[in-house]
Parts: C-alpha cells; sequence; structure tokens
C-alpha cells in the first residue's frame, strides 16, 4: 500500500502566493497577499499549513492569534479536493494543541452561518456558539456564528486532546495519508 506523505508546518514567505490561491478557492478570497505576509511577520500570529510532499502542494492551512490568553482562530480551511478525510481535523487539533502549549486557556473563531461542516467539526471539538455577527462577511452580507471553546488547559481538555489525537491518527492511517507505525504529528 502506498501512503501519501502529509507535512505539517509553519509556512515561508515564498508560499504566500500559494496559499493565496488556496484562500480563493477555498475562503472566496478572503485575506490578500499583504494580509498573509502580515500573519507571517506577526509575534502574535501562529500559523500553519498542511501539504502533500507527493505533489509538493499546500492543501490546508490554519492560524490563530494570540490574544491575551485566548487563542482567536482566524482561518481553517482545507482544498475542497481534500476534504471530508480528516484533515481538517488534524489542522483544528494542531492548532489547539500549540494554543494549550502557548497557555492558552481559550479559543475563538467566527464562521459563516452556513457552513454546516465546518460547525459540525467546530462542534465536535466541543465548542459552542456564543453569539452572532450580522453581516459579518462583507462580500457576501452573511453573518457569523460566534464559536467558543474554554478551559484548554483544564485536565478534562488533555484528555480529549488525546482521544482526538487517536481518532484523527486512525482516520488518516485509513486515507492512507500515514503508515499505521506513524506516532507524531
Amino acid at each position: 500500500m502506498s501512503y501519501e506523505s502529509l507535512r505539517l508546518y509553519i509556512p515561508q514567505t515564498d508560499e504566500i502566493d500559494e496559499i493565496v490561491s488556496l484562500d480563493k478557492i477555498c475562503l472566496g478570497g478572503l485575506w490578500t497577499i499583504d494580509n498573509y505576509e502580515r500573519e507571517l511577520q506577526s509575534p502574535n500570529s501562529h500559523f500553519l499549513v498542511l501539504s502533500l510532499n507527493s505533489m509538493n502542494s499546500i492543501i490546508g492551512c490554519g492560524c490563530f492569534w494570540r490574544i491575551l490568553e485566548e487563542a482567536h482562530i482566524t482561518l481553517l480551511m482545507i482544498d475542497p479536493k481534500y476534504q471530508g478525510q480528516g484533515l481538517g481535523q488534524l489542522l483544528l487539533y494542531s492548532l489547539l494543541k500549540d494554543a494549550v502549549s502557548s497557555q492558552l486557556e481559550h479559543a475563538t473563531l467566527e464562521v459563516r452561518a452556513s457552513n454546516r461542516s465546518a460547525i459540525c467539526l467546530y462542534e465536535k471539538f466541543g465548542f459552542k456558539i456564543a453569539g452572532r455577527r450580522k453581516e459579518y462577511y462583507k462580500k457576501t452580507k452573511e453573518d457569523a456564528l460566534i464559536f467558543w471553546k474554554s478551559d484548554l488547559n483544564h485536565p478534562t481538555f488533555q484528555k480529549e486532546l488525546s482521544f482526538w489525537k487517536k481518532l484523527i491518527h486512525r482516520r488518516l492511517v485509513n486515507s492512507c495519508y500515514l503508515p499505521p507505525d506513524f506516532i507524531s504529528y
């Protein structure tokens, strides 16, 4: 059986054009080149990309800002060709794990009210709706739901992260993204 080689890492500035192209496909051009350059330069931004080494291309991206004790997740996107395979879970898990490592206590994010698959993902990870921002998305005038997750540093959440790591690992092995003996990401 052949396995794709997944790589999760902090992007370099020479990859911004590829990330912007992915943003256009996934988010309709939410952020510009300047936005992504600022993210890479900001000490308060934690930015990850997911790539397939066999194709040498970025297929996903996630980012959060450190604001006081909070991880404000600003984006999470997976190329539509690779959605539904557990890769969004891997990105969200990785962001939350890094937030915990940074000793952040809460996580929050906004999501389009119509984005059912993303809403389901966030709810799986224990996020709860905390509010609504009317016409938040300027191009479409669509509302955003505000999601909130507390107690990231609580031992119960540590157990949840361990559970998610095992579940995601199993799913990625079954999707041939990881060999069965792969133990870390």
